[in-house]
């Protein structure tokens, strides 16, 4: 008796697009709706051959994934008569009539197939070396001795089968009877020491429940007879003689930044930067360098009088730093399993770039910046297979163009990966010359035959799903209420690519989405609307509906992108039909998100608003002033203030920057605040003391406090 393929009834169309790609796939299933199928026959070892009209012939033996299939086809690679093989197989073992008996191997097969809730830990060792070569595993153990930390996600549905985020790349298992069908984003695709590394990971996570939110787990290499990886205590990260003098320097460096101010000449920072950078490198800690580099180019930003300079986000990753390093020690020095990981703090383990496979692209919009020295863009990806968000950069030299003997006519008119701007600012792009770093920075280099944009439609979002897009504003807020403050998660460059903004990228659409109010702010020079569930006419909104906050955006002008505003108004006015979604950057403030938008969908296109052609739209007004609650205004204003001694540093202030800050320090008192006012009043002793060692850790912590207070 055949043996039955159970791995390949179990690939869901999702699956093999994600094994192949969406074109084959559609092309086969076409074919098989219209009866075009191939003469298949089973083998008794469980290969299963097709035979096409057209005289090719493919075999796909067990074990072997589909880009290890025999096809006589011309085809270099993957090809649809692959796809078309386990398709068929599927189609014909739903018309077969059910056996009358079946041994318990076929029932067990048979069950496994139909579905349901299951986990890669099932797969023991013998399974692991029946899949893998011996160095694949060796090269796995040494990803492993690093201890990263890997994020795995339930069983959702069949759909959305267990994934687990590694720092660098992403692993879905789509087959719960074979591990050859298990698919990495990395080049490899399949058969990787990432899979194996993720197999790990699933097994020392425990019991997931099916829709259970993710769980972080810090992976060894199980040794002989810990399957479960009981017992592995990691040794203290931050005790270490290195670990201090890194601690060290940027506690001084802070301090210099908050009494000299960032206004100071950057030559007497350089050297001192690069150092930190070189020691938080040799201990690996990922995330501590990369906010060490965003803080000097923010740094850079001021000199230049950038547009990318926001002093809230200089702030915010001054206190992110200090938080970070201080949230490490804690979990570092705590008695039992921390909810978090030190490592996973520090961003121990994540190393290099990585290449990616095939990969598919949607942009969330576009940042675009300018200086006296030059110009860029960051361009917002998201990955419908993973749902990882990255972010594409690029800079260009206002002197290279001068040598070069001319000016390009716009910005969005330059080229990207062979493309223009806009183009890529406004597609999908699908390329096989992807390189991704571990915060989320994508590189795509030039190829005509390896590199497509098709353009973004009002459908692009549709294969996005939680969390990355929210189906209500109810559900957002839970989210942001309920993800982990930035000093404890891995860094990300699509945080801080919004200009001004030190929120998360999501996409919201919910239905009945409607504008509720806009309005012009002239003085601030930012465009608001509330976007909420409009009732339909057959039913009022829920009492449920009315108490959701609406979704607040606002999109403040900027002079590198002049014609967003107005592509917002137009979006909001309906020139394009009614609204299907929002993405951009969104935070909290006082219980309201808040988004600052970077593309909507509508009914009829995609609006990536610092892409559009220019076309001035009336603004309405706003009629009375709004005034913020008084929580949030008392938090923005002290926020304000630290940003200014930041900027013009705090032995530069004049003899009335130590009443401001006690009028301010009042305030907060009488506002319920008197930790927050005891701080702030603390920060003036330390500067009058001649030891000003906790004067940086009094400004983080206020700093802190505030943002917490504003949302």
């Amino acid at each position: 008796m055949t043996a039955v393929r159970g791995d390949l009834l179990e690939l869901t169309p999702e699956a093999l697009t994600a094994l192949a790609n969406a074109g084959f796939v559609k092309r086969a299933q076409k074919d098989v709706a219209a009866g075009l199928l191939p003469v298949l026959e089973t083998a008794d070892d469980g290969t299963v051959s097709a035979r096409f009209d057209d005289g090719v012939r493919t075999s796909l033996p067990p074990g072997r994934t589909l880009r290890d299939a025999q096809c006589s086809c011309p085809a270099s690679g993957m090809c649809r008569h692959r796809v078309m093989l386990v398709l068929a197989y599927q189609a014909q073992a739903a018309s077969a009539a059910p056996a009358p008996s079946a041994t318990p191997a076929e029932d067990e097969v048979d069950a496994s197939a139909a579905g349901g809730e299951w986990s890669p830990a099932h797969f023991d060792d013998a399974a692991l070396a029946a899949s893998f070569a011996p160095s694949v595993i060796e090269q796995a153990q040494r990803l492993a001795a690093a201890r990263p930390v890997v994020a795995v996600q339930a069983w959702r549905s069949a759909s959305a089968p267990p994934i687990a985020r590694l720092p660098m790349c992403s692993v879905r298992f789509f087959s719960r009877s074979s591990l050859v069908h298990a698919r990495c984003d990395c080049k490899q695709g399949s058969g990787c020491a990432h899979v194996v590394v993720a197999l790990w990971a699933f097994r020392q996570a425990g019991p997931l429940a099916a829709g259970s939110p993710e769980r972080m787990v810090e992976v060894h290499a199980p040794a002989d007879g810990d399957a479960a990886g009981d017992g592995h205590r990691p040794a203290a990260l931050m005790q270490g003689e290195a670990a201090r003098a890194l601690q060290a320097q940027l506690e001084a460096l802070s301090l210099s930044l908050w009494l000299d101010g960032s206004s100071q000449p950057l030559m007497a920072l350089a050297a001192r930067f690069e150092a930190a950078r070189e020691q938080a490198r040799a201990l690996g800690w990922r995330w501590v360098e990369d906010g060490i580099d965003e803080l000097w180019l923010l740094l850079q930003a001021q000199q230049a009088r950038s547009s990318r300079f926001d002093p809230r986000r200089l702030l915010h990753v001054m206190a992110e730093l200090w938080a970070r390093l201080r949230a490490a020690a804690h979990a570092d020095s705590a008695a039992g399993p921390p909810p978090l990981p030190a490592s996973q703090i520090l961003g121990v383990g994540v190393k290099g770039e990585v290449a990616l496979d095939h990969l598919r692209l949607v942009s969330l919009g576009a940042e675009l910046w300018s200086d006296e020295s030059g110009e860029g863009a960051s361009v917002m990806f998201a990955d419908p297979d993973t749902q990882a968000v990255t972010v594409l950069e690029r800079q260009w030299s206002r002197a290279d163009d001068a040598t070069a003997g001319g000016t390009p006519a716009n910005l969005l008119g330059r080229r990207v990966a062979g493309f223009p701007l806009r183009q890529l600012a406004s597609g999908q792009v699908i390329t096989k010359t992807a390189t991704r770093r571990a915060n989320g920075q994508i590189d795509i280099a030039p190829g005509a035959r390896q590199t497509g944009v098709m353009p973004l439609s009002p459908k692009s979002w549709d294969d996005l799903v939680a969390p990355l897009k929210q189906p209500s504003v109810q559900a957002l807020v839970a989210h942001l209420r309920e993800t982990p403050p930035d000093f404890v998660r891995p860094r990300q460059a699509a945080s801080g690519a919004a200009a001004g903004a030190s929120g998360q990228l999501h996409v919201a659409a919910f239905e009945h989405m409607a504008v509720l109010a806009s309005h012009w702010d002239a003085a601030a020079q930012v465009l608001h609307a509330r976007i909420g569930r409009a009732a339909d006419d057959t039913e009022a909104a829920t009492s449920a509906d009315a108490d959701v906050p609406p979704l607040h955006l606002a999109l403040p002008h900027r002079a590198a992108a002049p014609s967003a505003v107005d592509a917002l108004a137009r979006a909001l006015a309906g020139e394009w039909g009614a609204l299907r979604a929002v993405a951009g950057s969104v935070r909290l403030q006082d219980g309201e998100p808040v988004m600052q938008p970077t593309a909507l969908l509508t009914v009829q296109r995609a609006v990536v608003l610092q892409a559009e052609a220019p076309a001035p739209q009336p603004l309405p007004l706003q009629g009375e002033h709004e005034e913020p609650p008084a929580l949030n205004a008392l938090a923005t204003d002290t926020l304000d203030l630290l940003a200014l001694w930041l900027r013009q540093g705090l032995r530069h202030q004049g003899g009335g920057a130590a009443s401001r800050a006690e009028t301010q320090a009042a305030q907060l008192e009488r506002a319920g605040l008197a930790r927050s006012a005891r701080l702030l009043r603390g920060v003036l002793g330390q500067l009058r003391a001649a030891q000003r060692g906790a004067l940086v850790s009094q400004l983080a912590l206020l700093s802190l406090w505030m943002q917490g207070v504003g949302q």
